[in-house]
């Protein structure tokens, strides 16, 4: 039976959407005939983790469903065991940037990957704590539907399921890599208030994230359609479209992989870091594999934790993370697209070689340009004035740390890319164990 790995990282409470998510497994286990492990990597503080213990010894049993509920430290003694078998260099480093001690949105999904080799799953399919279903007629929208029919599959024998196929016909032969959806509701990226309190300054910031040179057009229509999703149309039946999907379409919070893809390539470890889980959504397109873009798009809403002072303060953080962080994964994001079918073996798979080619030569990027970048946000977030005002004080002050922790991340990544197969090899039929697992 075909074992697939749907996973739900957290760091907070969730446990309505933990049972949400429990009941995708079972529609995925009962209509797919395949035996879905349901992984919850779990970072939270005590109460929260205890909250999640109940919620998890709740769930009924359902066919085809296994449950794994891992702390820090269950994930911690399974990465230890397995960086010592692979025999890594710097595996203290390697450890590190596995299970940091920052928000790593790489990270909690690279050990969601690694687990699911370790227990023998075929994909992954990630949720995200802060989202929930759409739903139709009284019956929730799972997405897992679309990712089951798909993934793993040659994209030729798909087409015939999908609703409409616009992938070029010589990549027929090839496996469906990816598949994915995006979100309605609540901007992806916490930057409505900064449009509402200043569309000039919003312009500024998100135009960060545009390449230089872009038309004007081009680039007016990419700020304002930047974070936004799907928008907020309700779904009213499915699309699906077989094709290379575009980055921009897909959230991670509504995405699937083929183990073709986690197996070879992880995504980069930044700490503190928004939008550095999207690497391979970029990297899967650049490199022409099939993809299935669909409509079931997941509801995405905000905590009340970042509305606070230090929930506030660390977003923005985050953000400035993410913007400093632009150019060098542009720059791998340009030699992929150029290198297309050359970053893939004799068998149509990811080679990680080619990959920590292309974030190496990342690195070179001019300092000066990223020197430029902070300049923009700080002046951006001191015309906002208030807590934006504050927060640019911070960030001014950890100004040269920012910006060469920006560069020192991608560094990294290329020692992760180094020490992945090694790693995943070092895994294989050893998942961790915990009182938290049920069949």
């Amino acid at each position: 039976m075909r074992r697939v790995c749907l996973t739900l990282p957290t760091d907070r409470a969730c446990a309505a959407t933990l049972r949400a998510v429990a009941e995708e497994a079972a529609y995925g286990a009962r209509h797919f005939g395949v035996e879905v492990h349901l992984l919850v990597l779990d970072s939270s503080g005590p109460a929260a983790l205890a909250a999640h213990r109940e919620a998890v010894a709740a769930l009924p049993p359902e066919p085809g469903v296994v449950v794994h509920h891992f702390d820090e430290d269950e994930q911690r003694d399974f990465l230890r065991r397995a960086v010592v078998r692979s025999g890594v260099a710097a595996p203290d480093r390697v450890l590190d940037l596995m299970l940091p001690s920052g928000v790593s949105y790489g990270a909690c999904t690279n050990r969601a990957f690694l687990i699911a080799e370790a227990l023998g799953c075929a994909s992954v399919h990630r949720r995200d704590s802060d989202s929930r279903y759409q739903y139709l007629d009284g019956k929730p929208v799972f997405p897992i539907h679309h990712e089951l029919t798909a993934l793993g599959r040659r994209a030729a024998d798909v087409a015939g399921a999908m609703s409409r196929s616009r992938l070029d016909p010589a990549l027929a032969d090839r496996q469906v890599a990816m598949v994915g959806g995006s979100f309605v509701g609540e901007m992806s990226v916490d930057v409505a208030e900064i449009r509402a309190l200043d569309p000039l300054v919003y312009d500024d910031l998100v135009g960060l994230t545009v390449p230089a040179g872009y038309p004007e057009v081009w680039r007016r229509n990419l700020v304002d359609e930047a974070f936004r999703g799907a928008g907020t149309a309700a779904f009213t039946g499915d699309l699906s479209t077989l094709t290379t999907v575009s980055p921009t379409r897909v959230d991670m919070c509504n995405v699937a992989f083929a183990r073709g893809v986690y197996g070879r390539v992880p995504l980069p470890p930044a700490t503190d870091t928004i939008g550095s889980d999207y690497f391979l959504l970029h990297l899967v397109h650049g490199a022409r594999l099939p993809g299935v873009l669909h409509n079931r798009h997941i509801v995405n809403f905000h905590t009340p934790e970042r509305r606070s002072d230090a929930g506030f303060l660390a977003y923005q953080l985050r953000l400035t993370k993410f913007l400093l962080a632009v150019p060098y994964l542009r720059a791998v994001y340009a030699g992929a697209a150029a290198a297309g079918d050359g970053l893939l073996d004799g068998d149509g798979l990811l080679r990680a070689s080619g990959v920590a080619a292309l974030v190496r030569g990342g690195t070179g990027i001019d300092p000066v340009e990223n020197g430029e970048r902070f300049d923009v946000v700080e002046r951006s977030y001191r015309k906002l004035g208030g807590r934006y005002a504050a927060a640019a004080d911070v960030l001014a002050a950890r100004r040269e740390r920012l910006l060469d922790e920006a560069r020192r991340d991608m560094a990294d990544f290329a020692l992760l890319l180094d020490a992945w197969a090694p790693l995943v090899r070092a895994g294989e039929g050893d998942p961790p164990s915990t009182k938290g697992s049920t069949a």
